[in-house]
C-alpha cells in the first residue's frame, strides 16, 4: 500500500504577522514556524521522516495562502524518489493564493533513482494581485556513483493555470531526450525558477520592472559556471521562467539563489535572506 501523507497549510495575515496553521495525516509535516525576517514573513522547512519515497507512496500538500500572508516553503534536503517493483509514486502540490499574498516555494533538488515510477505535479492558483517564487530542480539519477538513469519514468506537471501549463516525461530509456543536443545533452540536472504575479484583466507588469529582471538574471547567468546551459524569458506578461542545465546539482542550485535573491531585492524589496536550513 504505501506510505500516505497529506499536510495542509493556512497562512493568515493578522497585523503585521503572518501565523500558520497545520494539519497533518501521516508521513509529511513541517517543523515550528521561523520568522528570521520579522513577523511578516513566515519560514517552514517540509519533512518527511521516512526519507524517500517509494513506489505506492502518495504525498499531498495543500497550502492557502490568505491576503497579505507570506510564506516562504523549503526542505532540509533532496527529495528522493526510490527504485520501483511497478508501483508508481506520487507527490501533488497545490497552493491557493488571495490577493496580496506572496509564496517562496524552493525545496532543495529531487532526485530521480534508476528505475522510479514518479508523477509529480505542482499547481498553484494566484489571485490578481498574488505574486510566487519558485523553483524545480530534478536530478536524474546518481552518475558519480555509477547509477545512471537507464531505466524508470518521471512525469511532471507544472501549472499556474491561464498562464503557464507544462508536462514533461524523463523515460530512462529515451536516449534522444536524454543525450541529444535537441534534449538534455548528456546533462543529468534539470531545473527551472520563475517568477509569477496574478494578473486581472487589462493588467500587465511593468515593461521596465520585467526587463530590469531579465537583465539581472542574465548578468548572473554569464558570471556563473552554467553561462552556456542557462537562460532566462519572459514567456507570459506575468510570467517569468529561467531554465537551466548542469551536470551536477551544485552550480545549479547556485544559480537558482543567486537570481532569487536578486528577484526578490527588485521585484520586492526584499534582501535575499537565505533559510538557514540551506546551510547545514
Amino acid at each position: 500500500m504505501g506510505w500516505h501523507g497529506h499536510l495542509h497549510l493556512h497562512y493568515t495575515r493578522t497585523g503585521a504577522r503572518t501565523s500558520a496553521l497545520d494539519r497533518h495525516h501521516g508521513p509529511l509535516r513541517v517543523l515550528q514556524r521561523l520568522y528570521p525576517e520579522g513577523e511578516a514573513i513566515c519560514h517552514h522547512v517540509l519533512v518527511h521522516p521516512p526519507g524517500g519515497v517509494v513506489g505506492g507512496d502518495v504525498l499531498s500538500l495543500q497550502a492557502e495562502l490568505d491576503a497579505g500572508s507570506h510564506a516562504v516553503i523549503t526542505t532540509p534536503g533532496a527529495t528522493r524518489f526510490y527504485r520501483s517493483d511497478g508501483l508508481l509514486a506520487e507527490q501533488t502540490v497545490q497552493a491557493s493564493l488571495a490577493a496580496g499574498a506572496r509564496l517562496e516555494w524552493l525545496p532543495m533538488e529531487t532526485i530521480a533513482y534508476r528505475g522510479c515510477q514518479v508523477h509529480n505535479s505542482l499547481h498553484f492558483d494566484l489571485a490578481p494581485g498574488a505574486q510566487m517564487l519558485g523553483w524545480d530542480v530534478l536530478a536524474l539519477g546518481l552518475p558519480a556513483a555509477g547509477a545512471a538513469f537507464d531505466a524508470g519514468r518521471y512525469r511532471q506537471h507544472i501549472t499556474l493555470p491561464g498562464v503557464w501549463q507544462e508536462r514533461g516525461l524523463f523515460d530512462g530509456s529515451d536516449g534522444l531526450l536524454l543525450h541529444s543536443p535537441l534534449g538534455l545533452a548528456g546533462h543529468t540536472v534539470s531545473a527551472s525558477l520563475w517568477l509569477a504575479e496574478g494578473i486581472g484583466p487589462g493588467q500587465t507588469l511593468d515593461r521596465a520592472r520585467t526587463e530590469a529582471l531579465v537583465d539581472a538574471a542574465r548578468a548572473l547567468i554569464d558570471g556563473s559556471d552554467l553561462a552556456t546551459t542557462a537562460g532566462v524569458s519572459a514567456p507570459h506578461p506575468s510570467l517569468l521562467v529561467l531554465r537551466a542545465l548542469g551536470h551536477r546539482v551544485e552550480p545549479v542550485m547556485a544559480l537558482l539563489q543567486a537570481v532569487r535573491g536578486a528577484w526578490r531585492q527588485l521585484h520586492w524589496g526584499l534582501a535575499a535572506h537565505p533559510p538557514r536550513v540551506w546551510r547545514t
